[in-house]
């Protein structure tokens, strides 16, 4: 289960923890577990507590912290990520299983100073619009397709009514 990571910038906030740890009894998918974290790194992002040198390094961030705080998000396979990205990303998901000291107050404070250094607007709307479009575009249209399927086995009636009222409104917008 979900427990806390004991180092300084990775340390989760409770709430956030909480809201992961509901995900899981829901039975609700590990990435959607871990999405807590990134909407938290995103609201960190926003609110100056530090900043990204892009969208893609604050999703990371936040997915970090959901594998050293005990989500069981895979690493991912190869030929998705570099062998650097994959090695760390496993690291974290042992970490988040064991228990183990504080990291050292010299690295903490290295890591909180250099994010600080970077700038702010890798959370703004527009940066995630273009992340979200061009990692929609690496995926294929069948596995897009499936996930929308999915959404909408998933969704309930309630769920897919106001669905369909925000993709109305977002196609109204766009012409």
């Amino acid at each position: 289960m979900l427990q806390y990571a004991q180092s300084g910038v990775i340390m989760p906030e409770k709430e956030t923890v909480e809201r992961a740890q509901e995900d899981a009894r829901e039975g609700k998918s590990p990435s959607t577990q871990a999405g807590e974290f990134v909407r938290e790194e995103m609201h960190h992002v926003r609110e100056g507590k530090h900043g990204a040198r892009s969208t893609k390094q604050a999703i990371a961030i936040g997915l970090s912290k959901a594998r050293r705080s005990g989500v069981k998000l895979r690493a991912p396979r190869k030929g998705k990520a570099s062998a650097r990205t994959r090695a760390q990303a496993s690291r974290d998901l042992r970490r988040g299983s064991s228990r183990r000291g504080k990291t050292s107050r010299t690295r903490s404070r290295a890591t909180s100073s250099a994010l600080k250094r970077e700038g702010h607007r890798a959370a703004s709307k527009r940066a995630l619009a273009t992340q979200t479009r061009s990692a929609a575009r690496r995926r294929s249209a069948s596995s897009r397709r499936s996930a929308a399927m999915k959404a909408v086995r998933t969704k309930g009636a309630t769920g897919r009514s106001s669905a369909a009222r925000k993709a109305a409104r977002t196609r109204a917008r766009a012409r």
